[in-house]
Order: C-alpha cells, then structure tokens, then sequence
C-alpha cells in the first residue's frame, strides 16, 4: 500500500471538503490508498456518528462512499494517463452521481473497511463501485459517477 494518501495529494484550495479535505478541522479525513487493482479506506466512526443506538447514521455511510469513490477516481485518471499524482496539471473529481444501497445496518464501535473498483474510465469521466464491510461483512454497496471537475470552478468565488 502506498503510504501517501490519494487525498493528500489535493491541491490546498481544493482540501476543504468535510468527508476527505485535509484542511477540513471538523471534517472527516478520510485517507485512501491503493492496494493492488482496488482501493482501500479504514475509518472508524465516533459514537456521535450515531443513528440509533448501536448503528451508524446512513449519511456518513454515504458520505464515505461518496468521497472514497471520489478520490478513487482522481487516482484512477493519474493511472490511465501514467502520471504519478503529484504531477500537473492536478485531476481533481466531483460527484455527478451517488447510489447507495444499505445492505444491513453499520454498527457503531467497529472499523469500516471501504473498497473501490473502477467501472469505467471515459474522457472526464469515472465510475466507482464501493462495498463497505465490518467484521467481514458487507453493511453497504454503492456506485459513484465521478466527473473531472470543470477548470471554470474557482473555490473563492462561491464566497462572493
């Protein structure tokens, strides 16, 4: 496993988003990697990551798919171009499309084990399918369209 974290390859003005931004204080940090053809990310959900007592909320279950999915796929496009992820210009994605099916319910206190595996590579665009597991079982599944983000998306402006 490379130990240089997809998401820490994110431009700064692009590491804000609250699942994977590393500049995000109150965010998520998700981190991953890959391991072979497949992406990983082990997270662990705090007990405010609550949905009932005992279970995960099924946003944060979303949110790890989505932004897994996401960074899965800037990796995924630096791969089928050769390049290694620190080169420019930078590949960074956004979601087009999220699904998710829950499977059974996550229950709270125990690593997720999130994998991905590109679908399709097309032009600007990648197809992500995710599982989530715990303890060997798969809690959740999900599909992530990942489009390049547009170069006509500038971050400070959306503050005007």
């Amino acid at each position: 496993m490379d130990t240089k974290a997809f998401q820490e390859y994110y431009p700064d003005d692009l590491s804000h988003c609250y699942g994977c931004g590393r500049l995000n204080k109150h965010g998520l940090h998700i981190k991953s990697y890959w391991q072979g053809q497949e992406s990983i990310c082990t997270f662990t959900p705090k007990p405010y990551h609550i949905a009932i007592p005992g279970y995960v909320y099924g946003g944060l279950i979303a949110s790890l798919v989505d932004c897994h999915g996401t960074g899965t796929a800037a990796a995924a496009a630096y791969r089928a171009q050769g390049r290694e992820m620190d080169t420019e210009p930078p590949l960074r994605f956004v979601t087009a499309a999220l699904h998710v099916d829950y499977l059974q319910p996550t229950p709270l206190g125990t690593p997720l084990e999130l994998r991905g595996a590109v679908k399709q590579i097309k032009d600007r665009k990648v197809i992500v399918a995710v599982t989530l597991s715990t303890q060997g079982k798969i809690c959740a599944r999900g599909e992530v369209i990942a489009v390049q983000m547009p170069e006509n998306i500038e971050p400070d402006k959306a503050k005007s």
